[in-house]
């Protein structure tokens, strides 16, 4: 056995990192968590330096990290507790981690995951914000340094899967369409009557995975899509006629590739995250996931449905960013955490969380992106519009953890 992979989870008390730390336990031969962050889950933390016993712990209060140094000095840990978004770069970057999983959610999680892709990292991205809003730095940031980009998302994951391996990354030759399949979430059948009055507690009742709240809703608003739709240009090369959504409700296949002889390549399993997470860590390596094997005669039969742009706005306006390119999916994400934000604490509609977003595009001039700051720049103002539109509206907005 090779020495161990020593890792940086980001977002450990999240539903990603938990299941990385699920997979990591059951291969203590093969991994070593070198580094723990979280936002706010103090007391999640300390349970996980209890079973981990990382070197490094980072919470992003100050007053948090400061309680959190003094339980693991009372437990006999001597963990050094850092706290503040600088820290999450220094940790991504620290010379003793090879392997860094990105799961901070939202656009907090860019200048930790570009900070890792400069450090020459292999990156286990689970923050599809990163690519979203920053995908030609990201990538660039990649490239000049050598470092290894894995998606987690099981839809990225799966075509990652499904692709050939070249040299540098997976070879997209003779690739006719990849095809991101959806469950259509909690509101695939609902109309827009009901859509008008789903409640937070309902978007976030996924059928088949268990995921956090904000990405619960995003999947209820078919978003999540949209913004894989992005992912994928960036991850594969691909152009956005090349990339279709499908609907797929028992999520068992978690993405197609179809190839120009007429062949499609799917991948398939239980809905798991487990899987993908075991996959990118043990790339190119197979371990055990810890994940119940799937059996096709007892699900009996698999459909698909083309997704209803009326129902799913959302995903129309991601094209639409993408089309458009610059700046606009960075203010596409922006304006959608903005909203779905406002709308998980009650102060915005369900359907508002679309017309936020569609406003603050159809009134915004994009610019080339050349840099970093180019990205923040174009966040920032996305989020001051949309807040603009929730007050305008009488809404209350809520403040979001961006730039």
């Amino acid at each position: 056995m090779a020495d161990k992979k020593r890792l940086a989870i980001l977002g450990s008390t999240g539903s990603v990192g938990t299941s990385t730390l699920d997979v990591v336990a059951r291969h203590p031969e093969r991994f070593e968590v070198v580094a723990l962050a979280a936002r706010h889950q103090a007391a999640a933390l300390y349970e996980q330096c209890l079973a981990f016993r990382p070197r490094v712990v980072v919470l992003l209060e100050p007053t948090p990290a400061r309680d959190l140094q003094r339980r693991l000095l009372q437990a006999g840990l001597g963990c050094e507790v850092l706290s503040g978004a600088g820290a999450l770069e220094r940790v991504a970057s620290l010379p003793d981690i090879d392997t860094v999983m990105a799961a901070i959610v939202g656009v907090a999680g860019l200048r930790p995951t570009l900070a890792a892709a400069r450090a020459g990292k292999k990156i286990l991205l689970a923050n599809k914000e990163s690519l979203v809003s920053a995908g030609a730095v990201l990538m660039d940031a990649v490239r000049a340094s050598g470092a290894t980009l894995l998606p987690i998302d099981s839809e990225h994951n799966a075509v990652f899967q499904a692709l050939p391996r070249a040299r540098g990354g997976p070879d997209t030759a003779g690739v006719r369409r990849i095809l991101l399949t959806a469950s259509g979430g909690p509101f695939r059948t609902a109309s827009l009557r009901q859509l008008e009055e789903a409640t937070p507690a309902q978007a976030c009742a996924h059928p088949n995975w268990v995921m956090g709240r904000k990405i619960s809703v995003d999947s209820a608003t078919m978003m999540n899509k949209g913004l894989e739709v992005i992912e994928a240009r960036w991850l594969f090369g691909a152009r956005a006629d090349q990339i279709e959504v499908v609907i797929h409700p028992e999520s068992v296949v978690h993405s197609l590739v179809e190839y120009v002889d007429g062949s499609v390549i799917a991948q398939l399993g239980n809905p798991d995250m487990r899987t993908p997470i075991a996959y990118a860590l043990g790339f190119p390596d197979r371990i055990d996931a810890g994940v119940e094997y799937l059996d096709l005669a007892r699900i009996g039969a698999l459909h698909f449905e083309r997704p209803d742009r009326e129902r799913f706005p959302c995903l129309r306006l991601a094209y639409e960013a993408l089309a458009a390119g610059g700046t606009a999916p960075a203010a596409l994400n922006a304006a959608n955490e903005v909203a779905v934000a406002s709308f998980l604490s009650g102060a915005a509609g369900f359907r508002q969380i679309p017309a936020v977003i569609e406003a603050v595009l159809s009134d915004t001039a994009w610019r080339p992106v050349d840099n970093l700051e180019d990205v923040l720049a174009a966040d920032r103002d996305a989020r001051e519009r949309a807040d603009g539109w929730l007050r305008a509206a009488g809404r209350r907005p809520l403040a979001t953890h961006g730039t």
